[in-house]
């Protein structure tokens, strides 16, 4: 079934996943937020496909929900916003951080509600100089949902999390990078090259090892100490008894470049 949506190209061992509702700053319907949870799932399934890249087409990453599907029509209740989490945004977060390759983010424009925390949630955040985020969801007496609750206190603290979500204020992107919710802001102009360069060099890596990592990172925002250290010793292990890993070790003692092949 062809993607409506969104748009996938897959090439040097990455897969761009680009949003591609522009005309309504690529805000989610039910069909965009099917496309993108097929799309991961590819990806993830997918051994030719080492790293992902998401991004937007035209001025906006992702402004969110269209709003104008969730609203109530003539006689028709309104939705079940909780619903509309679970079926729509749920799984595309739960993909994104339990997909053992890296995912990069690409901001293009702004980021808002939604959009915002969808970009917050994939390992690496590459921003252009012109994109915006925005925590909307209190201007219209909702929650931060796409993980919102769960990742801002995590990255930058419940004061500022607080303040961000419950005052609706535009963050820039050299402030996101400030708080640490971005890894890079770059011109406008060489977004696309360097995002897609920094997937593309994940995608060369020993990508197992990779996934081990994030693996080791998701639980450790609920272990205790001695769990994570417990954890970190099963996954050495399984890195350890990866051929990316013997390889990484004879390409060092032959003094050459190595092949990794992510597995």
């Amino acid at each position: 079934m062809p993607f409506v949506h969104i748009v996938v190209e897959r090439r040097d061992g990455v897969m761009l996943l680009t949003l591609n509702r522009p005309e309504v700053l690529n805000s989610f319907n039910a069909r965009m937020a099917e496309d993108v949870q097929r799309a991961l799932g590819e990806a993830a399934g997918d051994g030719s496909v080492r790293a992902v890249l998401i991004t937007g087409t035209g001025r906006a990453f992702c402004s969110g929900q269209d709003l104008s599907e969730v609203l109530p029509g003539e006689g028709r209740p309104s939705p079940d916003l909780g619903d509309v989490v679970r079926r729509q945004y749920n799984p595309i977060i739960h993909a994104i951080r339990t997909m053992e390759k890296p995912v990069v983010c690409a901001v293009n424009g702004v980021a808002a509600g939604a959009g915002a925390n969808l970009a917050f949630a994939c390992d690496i955040v590459v921003a252009s100089e012109e994109a915006t985020f925005i925590q909307s969801f209190g201007k219209i007496g909702l929650i931060p949902d796409s993980g919102g609750t769960f990742i801002l206190p995590r990255i930058i603290g419940l004061q500022r999390a607080a303040a961000l979500t419950m005052l609706g204020e535009k963050l820039t992107a050299g402030r996101a990078r400030e708080w640490g919710l971005v890894y890079d802001v770059v011109p406008a102009t060489v977004l696309a090259g360097t995002s897609f360069e920094i997937a593309k060099r994940l995608a060369c890596l020993p990508t197992r090892g990779l996934g081990l990592t994030k693996r080791g990172f998701n639980a450790a925002f609920a272990n205790d100490l001695d769990t994570q250290l417990d954890l970190e010793e099963q996954l050495q292990g399984e890195a350890g008894r990866t051929e990316d890993y013997a390889e990484g070790v004879r390409a060092f003692m032959e003094k050459r470049s190595p092949r990794f092949t992510g597995r």
